[in-house]
């Protein structure tokens, strides 16, 4: 009996030893870009096996001033946590230590939100700190059928689409119109409006209607996900399926999409583009395909009074084939095989808050697409 004693009591010594206080994160930035609340993944297993949580145990993860920083547990459609996300800020070429740590958080503002929204014609809407975008589905297809991004413009780091509906809907107090926080002044009609995605075969946009089915995946204080589905995306003379996944982190002006069609059909190129508003003046265009980005600058397209300009952008992380202009759009091309998952961003911008001029607009977009190509690198410590 002694001899079981003194076995089990060394062992819980050495399960002591080999737990740890908390875990190191090193994060590089290897670009010439300074890197501010850029979003890095820490996979859960490396957290878990390093701290020995348990499921009743909350961490803090602190800077090196030793301030708190927020953070959302992804889990990816599973039942346990996949991985953990917070913003990270580096200067170009630097590293900087974050530390995970047992305790209890702090409490943060929620940045980003997304949701369903059957009341308004089941439009998809999601925002962050940034800005605000929306999608259209079923409900609004005998009046326009479309695929195409809407935006809309904030000038505040409130989240404001539900407040946007309300007021609309209950208060007769309209979002095309800025009263303080921003608006919605940006036109899409049957186009692939700021940023959509469409096949493009035999020399011909295939631009597409409303989504069929929605999904949210999660809306957390740092990433919104959701997942939209469309059964009849035309092709030539085929009809062929697409999903698309998008995401919106906190703190930045563009959401990424993953996107991925099915069918019979043989292998295209897919756009993604921006709608030159054919009706109005032609803006500002910037394209560099080899940096894998086109942008666009214009006055606001459907407002009643001047709202300054807005500014859209497509990024492809691994580069556009071509550029080219096809039925008043402005379009970035890049090959697609069955079985792909093709990535990539669109975002906007706005002229009376962060972006003065044409040109400002243009070297974000830019310094964005730079940032996609060499993410921040992460070692566990």
């Amino acid at each position: 009996m002694k001899k079981v004693s003194l076995f089990l009591i060394s062992l819980l010594i050495l399960t002591g030893c080999s737990a740890v206080k908390s875990v190191k994160i090193a994060v590089t930035n290897p670009s010439e870009i300074d890197r501010a609340n850029e979003m890095v993944h820490v996979e859960w297993n490396k957290v878990v096996e390093k701290l020995v949580l348990t499921g009743g145990e909350t961490f803090v993860i602190r800077n090196e001033s030793g301030a708190q920083v927020p953070y959302q547990i992804i889990y990816d459609g599973e039942a346990t946590p996949q991985s953990v996300i917070f913003p990270a800020s580096v200067l170009k070429g630097g590293t900087v230590n974050y530390t995970i740590e047992p305790g209890k958080p702090e409490e943060f503002a929620k940045k980003t939100f997304g949701r369903a929204v059957p009341e308004r014609k089941d439009d998809f809407a999601w925002e962050n700190d940034r800005i605000a975008f929306r999608m259209y589905g079923p409900a609004l297809a005998n009046e326009n059928p479309s695929n195409g991004v809407d935006v809309w413009l904030k000038k505040t780091n409130d989240l404001i689409v539900d407040k946007f509906y309300k007021d609309d809907l209950e208060n007769k107090i309209s979002y095309h119109l800025d009263h303080g926080l921003g608006l919605d002044c940006y036109k899409v009609g049957h186009t692939l409006g700021a940023g959509g995605v469409a096949p493009f075969f035999n020399d011909s946009l295939w631009i597409g209607g409303h989504y069929s089915r929605a999904k949210l995946l999660y809306s957390g204080i740092l990433r919104t996900a959701f997942e939209l589905e469309y059964d009849s995306v035309p092709l030539d003379n085929k009809i062929i399926t697409e999903k698309i996944i998008i995401y919106l982190d906190a703190y930045s002006q563009f959401s990424k999409a993953v996107v991925s069609y099915d069918g019979d059909f043989e292998n295209f190129q897919v756009a993604g583009g921006i709608w030159l508003h054919s009706d109005q003046e032609l803006g500002n265009m910037q394209s560099k395909p080899e940096s894998g980005y086109i942008a666009y600058g214009e006055n606001a397209s459907d407002s009643k009074v001047p709202a300054g300009r807005t500014y859209l952008g497509v990024i492809f992380p691994d580069g556009m084939k071509t550029v080219d202009r096809r039925n008043d759009h402005l379009i970035g091309l890049a090959d697609y095989k069955k079985g792909d998952q093709f990535i990539y961003y669109f975002g906007a911008g706005w002229s009376d808050w962060g972006f003065d001029t044409d040109d400002a607009w243009f070297e974000h977009v830019d310094k964005c697409a730079a940032q996609v190509k060499q993410p921040l690198q992460l070692v566990v410590q």
